[in-house]
This record gives structure tokens, sequence and C-alpha cells, in this order.
């Protein structure tokens, strides 16, 4: 029986994980449970796991708020398993402290490794804890990478459905509006990953990801559209082979991979057959439109805090899109407007956490100036 802590347990993420829990009451166990401020949906989790702690980053209703709170739960001593599911650098102290607890980590948090993957990487080493991939693009490549060290790849290939706006120029996506952007052909998903994946910043992340999970350069990382989101991501050897894992467009498998890890159990997902889906296309990332990848790629290559600020202007832009308070367009700009103005120094925890919070000021100020 392993007990599983999630972090970010009312989010999208987070109530797939409990799914997960379900179907395998004889394997896992809700041990702890924490949200960002949604009470009411924490408190119906909790009368459904009533041995489970609970915690609010922003306290409310008498629950344990706080990023104390989120930090007692990640290294709770009869925890197997932390979840970390939250959005932003919030993930980032209580990841640290679960690893340097020896914890096992499920990292679904895209924020923790782009913005201190430089930090965390050396610290799983040294406290030999298992950390694996939520992403289905990072689940799809380290189910691929068994048995093989990074000196054997030549690439890792990471797949994109296209989001909603596939095929579209630059010049059509002036006018885009908020439900337009949520509109995703292929995949459900919170607010601001959905924002992410029409505008392809999602994957600029995911490069940041690949660079540390998997000790490769970004160099090494690449994307192509999969309009189909059956193929999740590959890696292409030295020797030519390229390896892929196939699977219908369902967060529940690389969760379940993540927390049962090594296992493979019988679940409740439906199967998927190459009968199911007899053509599987690809096509080139329009770079020219979806600049964001390229502009991720940019802060990883400089480096130190680089990715960290270019995240938290990002986090910024695209919420505030969603509020519509800017423009569908102006979420690149803006990132690199702070991108521009950050002079990037070493990473530490403290150092991270005032950058971080110094690029949501910077963009906050241009959001509401109306321009980038």
């Amino acid at each position: 029986m392993k007990r599983v802590v999630i972090l970010g347990s009312t989010g999208s993420i987070g109530t797939q994980t409990i799914d997960i829990v379900r179907q395998h009451p004889d394997r896992l166990e809700i041990a702890g449970l924490a949200a960002g401020r949604n009470a009411e949906a924490l408190r119906v989790q909790g009368q459904e796991f009533p041995n489970a702690k609970l915690a609010l980053h922003t306290p409310a209703n008498g629950i344990a708020g706080g990023m104390a709170a989120l930090v007692d739960l990640a290294t709770m001593p009869d925890a197997d398993i932390v979840v970390v599911a939250v959005a932003g650098v919030i993930g980032l102290e209580p990841t640290i402290a679960a690893i340097q607890a020896g914890k096992h980590v499920a990292l679904a948090g895209k924020e923790v490794l782009v913005a201190a993957g430089e930090l965390v990487m050396p610290l799983v080493k040294k406290h030999g804890v298992l950390l694996t991939p939520i992403d289905s693009e990072h689940s799809a490549i380290y189910q691929c990478m068994r048995g093989y060290e990074p000196t054997q790849i030549d690439e890792l290939i990471l797949t994109a459905s296209g989001g909603p706006f596939r095929g579209k120029k630059r010049a059509e996506l002036e006018r885009v509006t908020v439900e337009q952007a949520l509109n995703h052909p292929t995949w459900r998903m919170g607010g601001k990953i959905t924002v992410d994946s029409a505008t392809m910043m999602n994957k600029g992340l995911e490069i940041i990801e690949a660079k540390w999970l998997f000790d490769v350069a970004v160099n090494q990382v690449r994307v192509i559209v999969h309009p189909q989101s059956v193929i999740h991501s590959m890696v292409k050897f030295k020797d030519g082979s390229v390896l892929g894992q196939m699977g219908w467009p369902n967060m529940r498998l690389p969760i379940q991979y993540a927390l049962l890890f090594p296992e493979r159990k019988p679940n409740a997902l439906p199967p998927w057959s190459p009968l199911d889906n007899p053509s599987l296309t690809f096509e080139p990332l329009d770079e020219e439109t979806f600049r964001s990848p390229a502009i991720a790629r940019k802060s990883a290559e400089v480096g130190g805090t680089m990715p960290c600020a270019m995240n938290a202007a990002n986090e910024e832009a695209a919420n505030a899109f969603l509020r519509s308070e800017t423009g569908f367009l102006a979420i690149p700009e803006i990132v690199e407007r702070i991108m521009e103005e950050h002079s990037p120094v070493d990473v530490s925890l403290g150092n991270l956490l005032d950058v971080d919070a110094w690029a949501r000021r910077k963009a906050r100020v241009l959001i509401e100036a109306g321009r980038p």
C-alpha cells in the first residue's frame, strides 16, 4: 500500500489522481490533500477520505493554511508519494522538502523544473529519491527511456496537438477570444495550461522540463505537431531507432504510471488499438506564428534565473488573458519584454522566489498599462 499526498487536489490533475486512487484501493491510499483556496471542494474531498490531513495555501474555514502547511503535508512521515499538481512556484518549496524527506515525487506542475530544474534535479540525485513525471509527454519519454542512458539519446521528440489554432497565421489571431483559446481539440485541462497550449508555450516549458528530467541539451529536444494526440512523445536513439508511447489522450494513464511505477495494473480506462487510428499524421511546428517555444528555449540557453522570470511572466500574462485584461498575441510579447529586462543570477531558492515575484510585478505593470 502506497500512501499518497496530493498538492493541488481540487484541480484537474488532482481530481483525476483521486480517480486513480479509487480504482486501486488495494495499492493506493490518500494520506493528505491540499488546495489553493477552494475550501469547500477540499472539505468535500475530506469527507470522502476522513483520515487524510487537509491544508490550504490560503487559510480558510479552520483548515491549516500557508506554505508551512503544504510543506508539512509533503513531509508527513507516513506518506510515500507526493503528487505536485499545483500551479506556479507554489509547488517549489514543498517539492524540495519532499525530496529532502526521501519521498517519491510524482510531478505534474511544470513550473518546478522550468524555474528550478538546476536546483531540484541535483537534490533528487543526492537523496536518491524517485521522481516520476505526470505530463503525458514526459511520461511517454520516461517509459521509452527505461534501460537506456542519456548518452544513447540523439533526440527527444515532443508531440503537440497543435491546439485550437493549428493552421492559423499570426494575422488571424489578432482578435482571439478566451472562449476560442479554451476550445482545445483533444485535451480537457485547466484554464492556464489550455491557454499555454493555444500559444504553444506549453511546449516551450516542456522543452525545459525534458532538459532537466532526461539530462539532455535543449537543442536535443524537438517539437512536432501530431493532431491525433495518440503518440504522446518519442525518443530517437543514436542508432536511428525511434521509440514512442501511444494511447488515448487521457491524463489518468500517466498519473497511474507515475504513482504505481514500475507496476502496470489493469484499470477502467478505454484501451487504444491501432485500428482505432489507422492514419496518424505529423506536421512541423509553425514557429513564425507560435513563437513561445523559441522564447522558452532561449531562456534555457541563457540559464540561471532566466527561465524562472520567463515562466512567471508567462503565467501572469496567460492569466490576464483569461480575465480579458490583455490580448492573446500580447502574451509572448510580455514574456519577451520581461526577459529583456531581467539580468539573471545564480539559482538558489531565495533568488528564484525573488525573481518570480519581480517578474510578476513587472508583467502586471505592462498588463495594466495596456501594452507589452
